[in-house]
């Protein structure tokens, strides 16, 4: 038989799947995978069972998604950021965050162009990276506060530079970049002539700490691709769907790609969160509340057992250092086998850096009592 894409032999399999499936052999509870373990909204639910009901929106939905959708998203950007986008040529909704970057970055590298990320990353920059041939240079977030070197920057942009991949809040160390970081990155933007594809799926989720979309920084808006999350803003993951906000020359070819990759995006939910998002801002306190009272509640509860704990600004996301003389992947097997809670150890993120091997990530997008439990069965690690 012919060979499969070489490509296909630079991607690993994902330690998500290795990690879910130990988890699941030995009855750890799942703290690992960022998917919260209760349901969305009941009115937001409710509004899809009412749409897919009501008939008439259970067929193929408009390629760059329902018009009554993009409208409410660039009104969102109007009155959260003083962002205007042309609904109709400008907003495109996506099968999730993950197929907005997919596209993005299918759309705008071309073999052997230079794309730069911070390290540590989510696995799918790499993986989009690579199957466009691109050439991938990484920064480092350098815990404990996860600053960057801006020189370290200064030596991995150029004139190759063809896009920046930008996440805030980030995934996983839950950093919030700093407008003076924004600033820097975008001054070498308009330097260097390079786009900045900003993944702000956790942007509704920070805490004491403001999102700023560096789209919003002066000039920047013409060169920056947008992508967010209907997932994350609502807890429902498994509805997939996301959206890109982009000048429309480069929203047209981003579309050009998510069309032959999955041309439209499930017709009825986009119909109820058309309805639902215009409500969303009613929402935001409570939800920024609940998520900070868990993530305080695992905080505490880790360094009370014995856990040094980098508590994040923003994302659903907590890192710890692991014990002396333990790698990550080692520390994350000894507390599903000893203390059956999965985490994820985190030089998964990291191409270049050591500094993943020393820390294990913590999901708390989990119900409180789920939160409890894992607490006290990690407990027994008190003074290890």
């Amino acid at each position: 038989m012919k060979p499969l894409n070489p490509l296909l032999s630079r991607l690993e399999e994902s330690i998500f799947s290795t990690i879910t499936q130990l988890s699941n052999q030995h009855q750890a509870i799942n703290l690992a995978q960022g998917f919260p373990d209760f349901e969305g909204p009941q009115w937001v639910l409710e509004l899809a069972q009412e749409a897919l009901l009501a008939g008439g929106k259970n067929q193929y939905a408009p390629s760059w998604g329902l018009p009554a959708l993009r409208q409410a998203l660039a009104d969102s950007y109007r009155s959260l950021y003083g962002l205007t986008y042309d609904p109709a040529q400008e907003i495109l909704v996506t099968n999730g965050a993950t197929e907005a970057i997919y596209a993005t970055i299918a759309a705008l590298v071309s073999p052997r162009d230079e794309v730069v990320a911070f390290e540590p990353l989510y696995d799918s920059y790499l993986a989009s990276v690579t199957l466009a041939q691109g050439n991938l240079k990484t920064v480092t977030l350098n815990a404990p506060g996860f600053g960057f070197d801006l020189e370290e920057l200064k030596a991995q942009v150029g004139p190759k530079t063809k896009l920046l991949i930008l996440n805030s809040p980030h995934n996983p160390t839950g950093k919030v970049f700093s407008q003076k970081e924004l600033e820097e990155i975008a001054q070498l933007a308009e330097r260097f002539d390079f786009y900045i594809l900003s993944d702000e799926v956790y942007e509704f989720l920070t805490y004491q700490v403001p999102h700023l979309p560096v789209a919003s920084l002066p000039g920047m808006q013409k060169r920056v691709i947008t992508c967010s999350s209907v997932g994350k803003t609502f807890s429902l993951t498994g509805w997939k769907i996301g959206w890109v906000a982009a000048p429309k020359e480069l929203a047209a070819g981003i579309h050009k790609v998510h069309q032959y990759l999955c041309f439209c995006v499930t017709h009825p939910l986009q119909v109820a969160l058309a309805k639902a998002w215009p409500q969303w801002p009613d929402h935001l306190t409570q939800f920024r509340r609940e998520y900070q009272h868990k993530r305080d509640l695992l905080a505490q509860g880790l360094t009370q057992a014995g856990f040094e704990v980098l508590v994040p600004q923003g994302t659903y996301f907590l890192l710890a250092q692991t014990p002396p003389g333990k790698t990550d992947l080692e520390f994350c097997r000894e507390l599903i086998l000893d203390c059956k809670v999965a985490t994820i150890p985190t030089s998964v993120f990291y191409q270049h850096s050591d500094q993943g091997k020393r820390m294990i990530r913590f999901c708390f997008a989990k119900r409180e009592t789920t939160l409890n439990q894992a607490l006290a069965q990690l407990q027994p690690r008190r003074g290890a």
